[in-house]
């Protein structure tokens, strides 16, 4: 039995992110059945831009990134919140991931978005937009998964997520519904 992969994309750029370690919790708790692939280089892929999306001109981080979600089952996009919104570097890699329009690595992929943020609802106006940008961009959205943890800052200032015991039962509903959205292996 071949596992399922799923992609995560994390935006926060911060190496000790809430965000990157909610990541790292979701890796660590994934089924033995899921290869939960954590995509590092979100920050080097430059803003999308038509004019260099064409072939022998792609940025080598950009065409990373699409090969990876190409070959991702699943895609999991793990977001803080940025001024109210979806951070930069998340919104340029769903805009790569879009295109070509129609035909983009998302389209059809099961999609889910989850994250933490320091507010009292955990980002849930940016995990709002990022469903939003990656429907838009073709995703199989999967609207009912949901994990917004407030107060990150406050609350992971000396647990990490992965201690975290409500957390961790969280990420075992992430799983149950990415599973149940995954094509069949």
């Amino acid at each position: 039995m071949t596992k399922s992969k799923v992609l995560t994309l994390v935006g926060s750029l911060r190496a000790e992110s809430t965000n990157q370690k909610l990541a790292e919790a979701i890796q660590l708790n994934a089924p033995e059945q899921v290869d939960v692939v954590i995509h590092e280089s979100l920050g080097n892929i430059p803003f999308y831009n038509e004019d260099i999306d064409v072939e022998g001109k792609v940025p080598a981080a950009a065409a990373a990134l699409r090969s990876a979600a190409s070959e991702a089952d699943t895609v999991l996009l793990v977001t803080p919140e940025h001024n109210g919104t979806v951070p930069a570097a998340l919104k340029n890699a769903i805009d790569w991931l879009s295109r070509p329009f129609g035909a983009g690595a998302l389209a059809g992929k099961p999609t889910a978005v989850v994250g933490t943020a320091f507010g009292q609802y955990g980002g849930v106006w940016a995990q709002d937009e990022a469903r939003k940008a990656a429907g838009i961009a073709g995703a199989q959205v999967l609207e009912d998964v949901k994990l917004a943890v407030p107060g990150s800052m406050v609350r992971f200032a000396e647990v990490h997520p992965k201690d975290d015991a409500e957390v961790v039962e969280q990420i075992k509903g992430v799983f149950d519904a990415l599973a149940a959205a995954a094509p069949a292996a």
